[in-house]
């Protein structure tokens, strides 16, 4: 007998309760989010956080929304807030196109969404939003903001592959693709009306770099105008950033137009952050990756910092890390240093990392992590959270 992909479907979710259609009246969430608390926003080239103008350190913890204990996400978050970081940025994302094995084990087993050529649907269960909905909650008690993102531009958690496998779409024509973009945006709304009562939520993401490789920057430009100005007008509260990697263009009349001042991955830092609905600017820093040296790292926060300035925006170094396990501070901490010299509100290491979850580590973490309670950790992780909590405003 023949089957319908949609009658397959129906059949494939109906085991699973829990996951419906994006477009659905989607159920409340599984605990309690709302505390009474100030909402984070710009103060000029700051942040006001916690009812304070201040600059600050935070960290990254992708996996935190894709783990199946309350107890490992409490340890995570309060060694964060121990630590004195004041963010955490966390994937808001978990696309497949095929519900995963029952086998999976964390960070695996855990997704938030399944695309496929009929649409979009949400996991409201215990391997799904739940997770998600207790991130956010735990977050609100410890006293830590976070920072969701909703896409992925690589393929890990799915991402804009996941979209493409569905829709037929692909790395560039996503940003304009009608059908990737309605589930993409059907996903936004699902996020953004679930968690916009919280004053946990630091800031809405737009994606993890997004790129649009050898496209004129106005593609990712115009995107990120689109999508912000939507997510604004369905949470006018919290802030909206892009999360690219600050790539910049050959216009902009700084570096050597080499590959990271060149265009070519689509970005246009300076054109971004004059988009009225994007509160702030971000940039990342991987020389090892880019093929620049260790100490250009400093000139990049440099460069960001001055076009920052000329916006009258923050910005952030969201993530930074170099390839040295255990050995991260002869490299790192001169950039650290560079934020604390600079007008750069805020900076979050790639990424935090935790000995004492029932998840081992080195599974979630990878040769950029810096594990709480390591000796480098002391250093680029609480030395520099409260260096940066004591830099004058």
């Amino acid at each position: 007998m023949k089957y319908s992909l949609a009658s397959l479907l129906s059949c494939t979710l109906a085991a699973s309760a829990a996951v419906i259609s994006s477009s659905a009246q989607q159920p409340p969430c599984k605990y309690p989010i709302g505390k009474p608390g100030s909402f984070s926003k710009p103060a000029g080239r700051l942040f006001d956080i916690d009812g304070k103008v201040q600059y600050f350190a935070g960290s990254n913890a992708w996996w935190l929304g894709h783990l199946s204990k309350n107890s490992d996400v409490d340890i995570a978050l309060k060694q964060v807030a121990t630590t004195g970081y004041k963010i955490l940025r966390v994937w808001g994302f978990g696309d497949v196109n095929v519900i995963p094995p029952a086998t999976n084990t964390d960070p695996n087993k855990v997704y938030f969404q399944i695309l496929n050529s009929t649409g979009s649907y949400i996991n409201y269960g215990v391997d799904g939003l739940e997770r998600l909905d207790y991130v956010v909650s735990a977050a609100e008690k410890f006293g830590v903001g976070l920072v969701l993102n909703f896409v992925n531009n690589w393929g890990d958690y799915g991402g804009i592959q996941a979209y493409s496998t569905a829709f037929g779409s692909n790395a560039t024509t996503f940003y304009t693709d009608a059908k990737a973009q309605k589930a993409y945006r059907n996903y936004v709304r699902t996020i953004v009306t679930r968690y916009k009562k919280s004053p946990a939520i630091f800031s809405w993401e737009l994606g993890n770099e997004p790129r649009c490789k050898g496209c004129p920057s106005s593609v990712i430009t115009n995107w990120a105008t689109d999508v912000s100005k939507y997510i604004k007008s369905l949470d006018p509260k919290h802030m909206v950033t892009l999360g690219d990697e600050g790539w910049l263009v050959p216009g902009d009349g700084i570096g050597d137009g080499s590959y990271a001042y060149s265009g070519v991955e689509g970005i246009d830092f300076a054109a971004n952050l004059k988009i009225k609905t994007l509160d702030y600017g971000t940039f990342h820093l991987y020389p090892d990756s880019w093929g620049y040296n260790y100490t250009w790292g400093a000139d990049w926060i440099k460069q960001h910092d001055s076009i920052g300035k000329k916006s009258g925006k923050p910005v952030v170094l969201e993530e930074y890390g170099a390839p040295f396990p255990g050995n991260h501070t002869g490299v790192e901490k001169p950039w650290q240093d560079a934020v604390l010299k600079s007008g750069v509100a805020a900076d979050q290491i790639w990424q935090f990392g935790s000995h004492d979850q029932s998840v081992p580590g080195p599974t979630l973490g990878d040769v950029n992590t810096i594990f709480y309670g390591d000796e480098e950790y002391e250093v680029l992780g609480t030395g520099h959270a409260r260096a940066m909590l004591r830099k004058r405003v």
